[in-house]
């Protein structure tokens, strides 16, 4: 067992800053998929209890005000891998974009980096983003424990050849499983590694208790393409067919339900949405709902056992805990369903880090930073003491975990380039209160790929201004009130200008 090293606290940092990497902290980065900000009792669910991901944040740092820039699947983990915008790394759905993370940019990945630096390190569940070619050979090459299936997961795993080692057949447990398999030594686990699909061959690599490890684990929940067979067999834990069923009454619907799509039909309407995401029937939304909670208090209890995990093996005291998801999920309001939409439903997500590291006086903080998921890229390296590359647009939260005074954003770039499944490309700037969002016409984009035209001249075809200390549902659009007119021109110029300097450089 690698003996902890990093006891020792300077002032309020967390980490000694004479510390090397080789003897550095793990790292161990949780990604949930669609999880919405408001799906933890912490952020005030009414029904989703919890209890693991409270305790985490109550003893770290929760950051109130996180956004994903590209709020859907592929091109969001393309933003965690490469540090980037999606207008700089023009990573979409390859369906679309038809763009590669390359090996080069792969490179300069957290988990490259890491790896170059000294650690042992894991990729387990979800993978949505091709890296180098389509078998994703940089990934499966250079990453020690590379137990990944590309696309989505579905509920029970055992319809993949490559999950046929597992003995648990739900996916949190099965990757709790992987992770188990990851994380503890000989022994044990060792028919996991004896079972594995052929295809897996060179890509489960045992850990080395002589390094760091950093482990990312991606989850395909509370995703609604993943939660259709919960609790269809005999065999399914209890929670995923009982839990919260007598608390149905009790599961939020949006203010004024049914709500009517507020756009012109030149940018999206209700026949664009795909089946799964139409929320106008009532009963099958609660209970899309009703079993998304049920994925939640999985997630939640993997965290848990997690926890317990790390203290059986010896590095619980070694050990930051990042979780977050790749974006948020509309449920209803603005009479939407799905994800892409720029509004705060969307975009905005859970974001806890854990340290044991941490000081007294720095745990249990609440920042109301406006931070992105390319933070936390470069907040994992700087947290592991390697430095953040050049191509990184993202920023260390660091300082802000320390509470040190720092020039940090004062807005935030989002954008949607997804022009698949009838939804419209977007482009917004949110502030500390102001969220400007504008729409282009969908007929001249329809499965384009087209991150240079609005750079190039593009003109949008419909506006929106919200003021979110007053209207924190985005229902009051005040891009027509003359008074707001010079508001809006200022919110359009730092549109422009946030697409152009995000497309061309770093932050």
């Amino acid at each position: 067992m690698r003996l902890p090293t990093l006891a020792i606290l300077v002032g309020t940092m967390l980490l000694a800053p004479w510390l090397t990497a080789a003897g550095g902290p793990n790292i161990i980065f949780v990604l949930s998929d669609d999880q919405r900000y408001d799906s933890l009792s912490l952020t005030g669910n009414a029904v989703t209890q919890t209890p693991n991901l409270d305790r985490l944040a109550n003893e770290g740092v929760f950051f109130t005000q996180a956004f994903v820039t590209s709020p859907i699947c592929g091109p969001s983990r393309a933003n965690f891998l490469t540090g980037q915008w999606e207008r700089k790394n023009r990573i979409g759905f390859t369906s679309v974009s038809t763009h590669f993370i390359s090996e080069k940019v792969f490179e300069d990945s957290f988990l490259m980096k890491l790896k170059k630096a000294g650690y042992s390190t894991a990729f387990i569940g979800k993978h949505h983003t091709k890296i180098g070619d389509r078998s994703n050979t940089p990934l499966k090459k250079n990453i020690d424990f590379c137990y990944i299936k590309e696309g989505h997961l579905g509920f029970h795993l055992d319809k993949h050849p490559v999950f046929s080692n597992l003995k648990h057949k739900t996916q949190i447990e099965g990757l709790f499983e992987a992770t188990e398999a990851y994380l503890k030594l000989a022994g044990e686990t060792d028919y996991f590694f004896e079972n594995a699909d052929k295809s897996l061959e060179n890509c489960l690599k045992r850990r080395d208790p002589d390094k760091p490890f950093c482990a990312w684990i991606n989850f395909n929940l509370p995703h609604a393409a993943s939660i259709g067979g919960m609790g269809s067999r005999p065999d399914d834990p209890e929670i995923y067919s009982e839990l919260y069923a007598d608390q149905i009454d009790r599961i939020a619907l949006p203010d004024d339900y049914p709500v009517e799509i507020p756009f012109p039909a030149e940018v999206f309407k209700e026949d664009d949405l795909m089946g799964y995401y139409r929320t106008k029937n009532r009963n099958a939304l609660l209970d899309t709902k009703l079993k998304m909670s049920r994925a939640v208090f999985a997630i939640d209890r993997f965290i848990g056992e997690l926890r317990k995990l790390l203290a059986e093996i010896g590095e619980d005291d070694n050990t930051i805990i990042i979780f977050t998801s790749d974006n948020g999920l509309l449920l209803g309001e603005h009479g939407l369903g799905g994800k892409t939409f720029l509004h705060e439903d969307s975009v905005h997500v859970p974001l806890i880090i854990y340290s044991p590291f941490f000081a007294e006086n720095r745990r249990d903080q609440r920042s109301e930073a406006l931070v992105v998921g390319q933070d936390v890229s470069a907040t994992i390296l700087d947290l592991c003491g390697v430095e953040r590359p050049a191509s990184y647009q993202g920023r260390s939260l660091r300082p802000l975990i320390e509470g040190r005074a720092t020039d940090w954003r004062k807005d935030i770039f989002l954008e949607n380039l997804f022009t698949d499944q009838g939804y419209p490309r977007m482009e917004a700037v949110r502030g500390g209160q102001f969220k400007y969002i504008r729409y282009f016409r969908k007929d001249l984009d329809r499965l384009k790929y087209l991150p240079d035209a609005s750079i190039s001249g593009e003109q949008p075809i419909y506006e929106e201004l919200f003021d979110l200390k007053k209207d924190p549902g985005e229902k009051n659009n005040l891009a027509g009130h003359p008074e707001y007119a010079s508001l809006l021109k200022q919110h359009r110029a730092r549109c422009q200008q946030l697409v152009e300097d995000l497309a061309g450089s770093e932050e």
